[in-house]
């Protein structure tokens, strides 16, 4: 299980300078044993303890272990529990770097057993630290329940023994772990209330540090404007209290955040936003390197992030003027995990110049063998797999194929030996990408196969590996499956597993959802619950269609009823090109006169996606579609792909669904389910921050026809339309169907996925917390969740995974949402048609069909009748 301790480092060195500041204090009873026993002078164990202290700071973890074992016989030779339960807790951090799980266990298991043996003033407080450090390890190996549970026994002595500090820190590390568990609410709860304790203490040190932390949890689960805000709130107290350290600290992660800020950004095509975001982290990160001479290592990697900056957004020249100054001081470092990860860092970036043509590409190898070097001499063996892989990856750029191929194997053996599968992956991802290029495709997919699967074995991690993965998915996690997939799928060429190549495709790009909703809501809580090939054979009528962009074609993968095997269409048309054509709809469907166009581009992807197995289609008497749509495709509804030879609309033809994955939803029908439904709305024009959304003149009607179709009804609308009465209407009452009439948004930005109620914008996981409060498996399961007045965002390619987060997280079996707002009157009309429909008995997806066909047959313009998608049971 991957190591996590990157993310919890702030809290592992407190513990560790806590039970070193506990060791000193607790000197007067160590004393009084020596008076009695004979041992090691007493000054010589401190100046162990705290040499090892020096060392694992220094990232010298190999050094520090000797130290400590050593510290940990003479406590015991001295009969000192307290102090031997401190050494053995500190042990148990050093073999965590390290990797070295089992021995972190024994060391930890030791020192907790000796403290519940002790009664003394000082033990409660050493217990919760050393408690503090084995939920560190839990975490570390996936038990993420037990290492929350762990944290709460800390939490209870730290509050008895009114340490606000570590109370604090605990409490941070319990929100992250319910955030990994999907327990939203009650990780916001949990950083709501430290940040209350926060704002009610006096300014001081501990205070600044206290709220840089709670900044950094914040940036990492994907708040970042909270993050942004904290942070400020740290550094103005830093500044008050006139502590350089904290300020510079606290500017490197304001730094930190805005680019996170702008990697959102860039999503969403704002490019505006992602200039100025680059600025403001240039101006933090420049900040922070001129005022962190008391802390030389925040100035350097200050300025290793402003390197990267200066790098990706192409501004050679201004970079170049740093590398004197980062490799002076990187020259100067002593011999550290520290130093190696700060050679690798500035190495990546002069790489990345190199590529351009800017810069030494001698400089950039030596640079990482010298990290490898440094690494060996540690004996840090995670460390030195990720030196050598990045050497590895720099010789596959230049060509030198055969060196880069040993060097990543070298990697791959130093990363399995510690269970890195974070690293693992990446380098079993390089060894495909190198014997792809030796023209070795069946052992190039075994090894792309070997990465996904370790991706798979990282679900319960990934998201809270780095902050560089989350919020660079595309680049260092999409790639490995879409590639796999296009290798399983190179037929004539590729031997590897062949007979089962369509079914492993299929799967893998299921798990690419599955992993892009993980890195969308930051935590990974979606469970597979289905046999997809099961439930095609139980619908006879129903097909499910999988189409898969790569980089020069469109994969059409379908599973037809009736038959033993899937089967794959393929069409030759460039990524680029088809994702064109799919933005020029985005953008021309929410415009009523823009139908000729919207006609034009939409019978072309009818060509590409339809064609190919259309006669499979007719042959199989399909009345029903099922897509599990890929990349951009999710922002248009298929409803509109038109058929030219028939001059008919693929709604006029099928029944049409969309699933985020077959293996996210369990598809039930709607079997003799009594209507009742919460509607609620905002009609009423409404300014919630800074955002002015018109007034929906329509929403009464619409909420009236609905109440005509469902008889029991409970309505909030405008005033009443609060979170507050939605809670409770929700906790109180099983409805079987919620339907929200208000604006709302869809975005790949988390924070910018929401629905308008009457005083403030609900967001997603807020949104999520409310509809899932009933809890799934009881009486009273939400079977319909409609959202009538959303749309997606503009600019957004990816906007639509807001809409199947929504979707797949809101514990309702179906939603039926718009992909923009269209005309008021007309989404009146159609909401009272669908109820209508529901009530006589077809599935959800006859009754959207129906409804949609009675809306084209008065208005033929799509922007009246297409914005509507139903996703999840379909039946």
């Amino acid at each position: 299980m991957t190591v996590l301790l990157c993310a919890f480092l702030p809290y592992f060195f407190d513990s560790f300078n806590y039970l070193i500041a506990a060791f000193a204090k607790s000197r007067v009873g160590f004393d009084s044993v020596l008076a009695t026993t004979p041992a090691l002078n007493p000054t010589q164990t401190s100046s162990l303890v705290q040499q090892s202290q020096a060392l694992y700071e220094a990232g010298q973890f190999v050094e520090g272990v000797q130290l400590l074992k050593k510290a940990v016989a003479e406590f015991k030779a001295t009969n000192d529990s307290l102090n031997e339960a401190i050494a053995l807790s500190n042990l148990s951090l050093a073999y965590q770097q390290l990797g070295k799980w089992q021995e972190a266990a024994e060391a930890i298991t030791q020192s907790i057993k000796l403290l519940q043996t002790l009664k003394d003033a000082n033990s409660s407080q050493i217990l919760a630290q050393a408690l503090d450090v084995r939920g560190g390890l839990e975490l570390a190996q996936g038990q993420t329940e037990v290492a929350l549970s762990t944290w709460q026994s800390a939490a209870e002595i730290y509050q008895r023994l009114d340490d606000i500090s570590a109370l604090i820190r605990d409490r941070v590390n319990q929100a992250q772990a319910m955030q990994a568990l999907g327990n939203y609410l009650q990780a916001d709860k949990t950083l709501t209330s430290v940040r209350e304790i926060l704002k009610n203490q006096p300014d001081s040190p501990v205070k600044a540090t206290g709220l840089y932390n709670l900044g950094n949890v914040w940036r990492s689960l994907g708040y970042l404007n909270d993050s942004y805000k904290i942070l400020e709130e740290s550094y103005s107290v830093a500044i008050r209290v006139k502590d350089a350290i904290a300020q510079s600290n606290a500017l490197l992660s304001l730094g930190n955040t805005v680019r996170a800020q702008m990697y959102a950004q860039r999503s969403l095509g704002n490019s505006s936003s992602v200039k100025d975001n680059t600025q403001t982290a240039i101006q933090y990160y420049q900040q922070a390197a001129q005022i962190a001479s008391a802390k030389p290592t925040v100035r350097l990697q200050a300025q290793l992030n402003l390197l990267r900056l200066r790098v990706e957004q192409e501004e050679f020249n201004t970079a170049k003027a740093l590398l004197p100054q980062i490799q002076s001081q990187i020259d100067s470092l002593p011999p550290s995990r520290t130093a190696v990860n700060y050679r690798i860092n500035f190495a990546q970036s002069l790489s990345k110049m190199t590529q351009n043509s800017v810069g030494p590409k001698k400089d950039v190898a030596k640079m990482l063998a010298q990290a490898v070097q440094v690494a060996k001499s540690l004996k840090d063996e995670r460390t030195e797999s990720y030196a050598l892989g990045t050497l590895g990856g720099l010789y596959e750029q230049s060509g030198q194929l055969a060196d880069a191929k040993s060097l990543t194997q070298q990697a791959l053996v130093k990363a399995e030996s510690v269970d890195a599968q974070d690293i693992a992956y990446q380098w079993h991802w390089q060894m495909g990408r190198i014997l792809q290029k030796q023209s070795n495709i069946p052992a190039a997919t075994a090894a792309y196969n070997q990465a996904y699967n370790a991706l798979k074995s990282l679900r319960n991690d990934l998201v809270a590996i780095n902050p560089d993965v989350q919020f660079s998915f595309r680049e260092s996690v999409e790639p490995v499956y879409r590639q796999y997939v296009d290798l399983l799928l190179q037929l004539p060429e590729n031997t590897f597993q062949k007979s089962d190549n369509l079914i492993q495709a299929r799967q893998v790009i299921e798990s690419l959802q599955l992993a892009e909703l993980d890195n969308f809501f930051r935590s990974p809580c979606l469970l597979p619950r289905i046999d997809l090939d099961k439930l095609v054979e139980n619908e006879k009528s129903t097909v499910v269609i999988y189409p898969i962009i790569l980089d020069n074609r469109l994969e059409i993968i379908t599973r037809l009823p009736g038959q033993d095997a899937i089967s794959r269409q393929t069409t030759k048309v460039l990524k680029n090109v088809l994702e064109n054509v799919v933005e020029r709809l985005q953008k021309d469907l929410p415009i009523a006169s823009r139908e000729p166009d919207v006609k034009q581009h939409s019978q072309q992807l009818y060509d590409w996606l339809i064609k190919p197995i259309e006669s499979d289609l007719v042959n199989a008497d399909i009345t029903s579609l099922v897509f599990v749509l890929d990349g951009s495709l999710r922002n248009i509804p298929m409803a509109i792909l038109y058929d030219k030879k028939q001059q008919k609309y693929l709604i006029e033809k099928y029944a049409i669904s969309l699933m985020p994955g077959l293996q996210l939803l369990d598809p039930k029908p709607l079997h003799n389910v009594r209507l009742n439904a919460l509607i609620a709305g905002v009609e009423q024009e409404r300014l919630i921050e800074g955002k002015l959304f018109p007034e929906l003149s329509n929403v009464t009607q619409e909420l009236k026809l609905v109440q005509s179709e469902v008889k029991s009804t409970k309505e909030l609308l405008n005033q009443e339309f609060t979170k507050a009465n939605l809670q409770k209407q929700i906790q109180s009452t099983s409805f079987s169907v919620v339907h929200l009439a208000t604006h709302g948004q869809f975005s790949s930005d988390i924070e910018e996925t929401y629905i308008l109620i009457w005083d403030k914008l609900l967001r997603v996981r807020e949104l999520d917390n409310l509809l899932r409060a009933r809890g799934e498996n009881r009486r009273g399961t939400i079977e319909l969740l409609v959202l009538s007045a959303c749309k997606t965002a503009t600019g957004d390619k990816r906007a639509a995974l807001g809409l199947a987060g929504v979707a797949v997280r809101a514990g309702a079996r179906s939603t039926l949402a718009t992909l923009w707002t269209a005309d008021d009157e007309s989404t009146s009309d159609f909401m009272g048609e669908l109820y209508q429909q529901l009530d006589t008995g077809v599935t959800k997806a006859q009754a959207l069909q129906r409804a949609q066909l009675a809306i084209l047959a008065k208005e033929n313009r799509p922007y009246f009748w297409a914005p509507y998608v139903l996703i999840g049971n379909w039946l």
